[in-house]
């Protein structure tokens, strides 16, 4: 017997008690009496800790995605008396977070499909930069140019070429979601390009002497601006996986729900893009330096990450841990 088969054997008659009060509740849980309520709530947390289990354990298995529709049945019963507002807020305290969190094998694919391209990029630019060079948009050559001042560039255009990366990282935030209904090739080729355009620049500057220039141009902003085009990455990959494999699902409905939820990461994620955009007008202009940049910068991924860590528990952790809080007073 399989640890699956032994998981659903062991688990599976809660399961069915927990379908059971749902179905005897109709949506609305005063159905149920005192001693019902109490126990729909016992099932769903049971139930909620099982499913971040399969999830980890079992992605995509016809169990889990049974799991993941009880659950989904049971939770509104369960937070019936919550207002809209509360649900908007909860989202963008939890639910966000918790979204990017259960799909972290697939951040993790994104980083890769960016950063790998961007670090043989940047080999090539550095040993060779005419030929790298020529990759790259012309707005992004003149990095690699001996004559000027800092980055090849004059004082004033530095700022203009620290937007318009803040700009282009948006836009391939963007693009990398939608392409991913091209079954996420379409979000790995944007991934990657963006990370041939970001080691080629970083190669080009290290080539022409200047790579503290470029740190301190980039570094504050760039660790943030990163982890949320991954982000995007990841939601684009999330349409494109249920296209692949949309499991007991037929296509015509997974597709339209993965494409929610990654809709959903991206509306999460973007008021990160402000936070970006408020240190590369503020903070980046006050030139504090190629290591303060970069420890500026990598706090400030520290804060989005730590965030997707602690915010991003599971459920059923966050509630057993309310409960033995209120258990206390």
């Amino acid at each position: 017997m399989t640890n699956l088969d032994r998981f659903r054997r062991e688990r599976s008659a809660e399961w069915d008690e927990l379908g059971g009060l749902v179905r005897n509740a109709r949506q609305r849980p005063q159905r149920l009496g005192a001693a019902g309520v109490r126990r729909l709530g016992a099932t769903y947390r049971a139930a909620a800790a099982d499913l971040a289990l399969a999830r980890q354990r079992w992605p995509g298995d016809p169990t889990t995605v049974g799991l993941e529709e009880l659950v989904g049945r049971a939770r509104h019963l369960v937070y019936a008396s919550e207002r809209r507002r509360d649900s908007v807020r909860d989202f963008f305290a939890t639910g966000y977070w918790r979204l990017v969190r259960e799909r972290t094998r697939m951040v993790m694919l994104c980083w890769a499909l960016m950063l790998v391209p961007a670090a043989l990029m940047a080999v090539w630019a550095t040993t060779d930069p005419p030929a790298a060079a020529g990759l790259l948009p012309g707005e992004y050559q003149a990095v690699g140019d001996h004559a000027g001042g800092d980055l090849g560039l004059p004082v004033g255009a530095q700022a203009a070429l620290a937007g318009q990366i803040l700009t282009n990282n948006i836009q391939v935030s963007f693009l990398a979601f939608a392409a991913g209904i091209a079954a996420g090739v379409g979000t790995a080729v944007v991934l990657a390009y963006n990370g041939v355009i970001i080691g080629g620049v970083a190669g080009l500057a290290a080539a022409a002497g200047r790579p503290g220039p470029f740190v301190e141009l980039v570094a504050p902003h760039g660790v943030l601006e990163l982890s949320v085009i991954t982000v995007a990455g990841m939601a684009g990959m999330t349409i494109g996986w249920a296209l692949v494999e949309p499991g007991r699902r037929a296509r015509r409905v997974a597709v339209p729900l993965a494409a929610r939820t990654g809709a959903a990461i991206v509306l999460g994620t973007a008021p990160w893009f402000v936070v970006a955009g408020l240190v590369e007008g503020f903070v980046t202009p006050t030139g504090l330096g190629p290591g303060p940049a970069v420890v500026f910068g990598v706090a400030l991924g520290a804060v989005y990450w730590g965030l997707v860590v602690w915010r991003g528990r599971p459920e059923a952790v966050r509630l057993q841990r309310r409960a033995r809080a209120l258990a206390r007073r």
